[in-house]
């Protein structure tokens, strides 16, 4: 299984930080994150495919689920 991120790139401001992202996520891989796998060109999106993570989004599980700030800050540590 994987996950998949379709990003417009309609913008050129856009583009730039994608390639940034990418080029970040090819570079880092740690058993802490989500991997990035590969990337397609499709018209003028751009699709992700990462490894897939059970449970959601961060932002989905950040936005329903209180943490408190000691909390927060180990799950940044790692």
């Amino acid at each position: 299984q994987v996950a998949l991120k379709k990003m417009p790139l309609r913008r050129r401001s856009r583009k730039e930080l994608v390639i940034n992202e990418i080029q970040v996520m090819k570079e880092n891989r740690h058993p802490n994150i989500v991997n990035y796998i590969d990337s397609y060109l499709v018209n003028e999106d751009l699709w992700l495919v990462m490894e897939y993570v059970d449970g959601g989004t961060l932002t989905s599980v950040l936005v329903q689920v209180f943490m408190e700030e000691r909390i927060i800050a180990a799950i940044s540590r790692e």
